[in-house]
């Protein structure tokens, strides 16, 4: 996880989340004045260029590894059928999270267990096996905000709502 810090300077506003003061003193630092974070897990490569890996709030623990979705779904979304995917994390009482991925197919792609299975061989050739969907389930359409951005959350909420 990133952190930053806010400058003494008067003309700078601290960082702070619209409307939600307990998400912004959540972001805060306990040990350490001004500093704050958005919640992004990255790495700075060996040429110094930043790489965010993916929200915290979307990592899960599967077998006792941390699973980054955004590095699942960057795999994912480029087999030939796939047009949207989001991956994240279903309750299993082994493993503690299963790695799942919910696929809108391309125009034309037809939804069948054998199109999950290739889609989950896919990954595995591109990812770790641990990282690779257990499974697949296609929807019509992922859930987006306004600004098109996956409204991972909804998303979650669903899949927890109908695990209990």
């Amino acid at each position: 996880m990133r952190w930053a810090r806010s400058t003494s300077n008067s003309d700078t506003v601290p960082f702070e989340y619209h409307n939600d003061r307990q998400r912004t003193e959540a972001s805060r630092h306990s040990a350490h004045d001004n500093w704050s974070t958005v919640g992004h897990i990255g790495y700075v490569a060996h040429d110094g260029y930043l790489f965010l890996t993916d929200g915290k709030a979307f990592t899960f623990i599967s077998g006792g590894v941390n699973i980054y979705p955004q590095e699942v779904e960057n795999v994912v979304v480029l087999h030939p059928n796939v047009l949207d995917v989001a991956v994240i994390g279903v309750p299993d009482p082994v493993m503690g999270e299963l790695v799942k991925a919910v696929v809108q197919l391309r125009d034309g792609a037809t939804r069948s267990d054998e199109l999950a299975g290739e889609i989950i061989a896919y990954a595995r050739e591109r990812v770790a096996h641990y990282k690779a969907p257990r499974s697949v389930d296609f929807v019509d359409e992922l859930p987006r905000l306004p600004t098109g951005k996956l409204a991972k959350r909804l998303l979650l909420n669903r899949y927890l709502k109908a695990h209990t």
